[in-house]
């Protein structure tokens, strides 16, 4: 009779006790606190229309308890991943954060029965590799959907600012023009347009609204578009001329990226080129010269 090792059993016992939380991390809808606070703006409208009839469950001690075990960096850091991907319905911070804590210790268990099953140095490794890919899954998903969203504000920044520059021109103000441009796009930029003016509405300083939009999307061109908003605002500078020169220099810097991906591409072309289609091409050109050349030396 064969005896099961110890580790093996540890090993089963901690993937049995982790795939609960790893299921509530992934199902589980909107904590206590994130629930008062949609009751409090929802107060006065139907709350089974506006949540579209779904329940009100609300893991708050385990949302706690995840955030408590998680250092604090480590929450800052997926809140500010999270706010420049646009804060995904399905994505938020406590399920990101119980999300990150389970995965690690799931992957790490599964590794450790491949690594007892089967040892060795490459499974050993295999086995660290994936525990800590695993570990940092979360952050790896939002940094990649962060980066197509600011590649959409980038690309929409141009085109938005022309449309203001309309709008300024024919006699709307700037904070008219950002709502009109705001309703009219269906981008990430005009999100971000119309929750800058929320922020407004609800008492934030216009200057401390525009900062927080330029921190919150992490893009370069907005960054240099709003410190020229604000500048004109404190200066008294015409906004009509700066949305101007800013329309013309995004256009500009817009063609200037476009031709720089295109140069780009001979550079990489080479690589797939020297390693998969070269050697085809030798071993069709040079094979049967070969062939013929080893039957002539090795004929009697």
């Amino acid at each position: 009779m064969t005896t099961v090792p110890v580790s093996v059993i540890l090993a089963a016992l901690g993937l049995c006790a982790a795939l609960p939380v790893l299921g509530w991390s992934l199902l589980s809808g909107a904590g206590g606190e994130s629930a008062q606070i949609r009751d409090n703006l929802l107060r006065g409208i139907d709350a089974g229309a506006a949540t579209g009839g779904r329940g009100r469950t609300g893991p708050g001690v385990l949302s706690r308890v995840a955030r408590g075990l998680t250092p604090r960096g480590t929450v800052a850091r997926l809140d500010r991943l999270a706010g420049r991907a646009g804060r995904p319905a399905a994505w938020p911070v406590p399920r990101l954060v119980a999300a990150k804590l389970v995965l690690g210790p799931v992957a790490g268990v599964l590794g450790l029965l491949l690594a007892t099953s089967s040892p060795g140095p490459v499974t050993a490794g295999a086995a660290v590799l994936g525990t800590v890919v695993a570990y940092f899954l979360p952050e790896l998903l939002l940094h990649s959907r962060g980066q197509e969203r600011q590649e959409a504000i980038a690309l929409e920044l141009a085109d938005t600012l022309d449309q203001m520059t309309i709008a300024v021109e024919a006699g709307l103000g700037f904070e008219s023009a950002m709502a009109r441009a705001g309703s009219n796009g269906k981008g990430a930029l005009a999100e971000e347009l119309v929750r800058t003016l929320q922020d407004i509405a609800v008492g934030q300083p216009r200057r401390d609204a525009y900062l927080a939009l330029a921190e919150r999307t992490g893009v370069p061109d907005l960054r240099r578009f709003i410190r020229a908003v604000v500048q004109a605002d404190q200066y008294g500078v015409s906004i009509a001329d700066v949305l101007r020169t800013q329309a013309a220099e995004m256009r500009l810097k817009r063609r200037q990226r476009a031709e720089e991906k295109a140069m780009q591409i001979p550079v990489k072309v080479i690589f797939p080129l020297i390693l998969c289609i070269l050697p085809t091409l030798f071993i069709v050109l040079l094979g049967p010269a070969v062939m013929d050349i080893v039957a002539t030396f090795s004929g009697p």
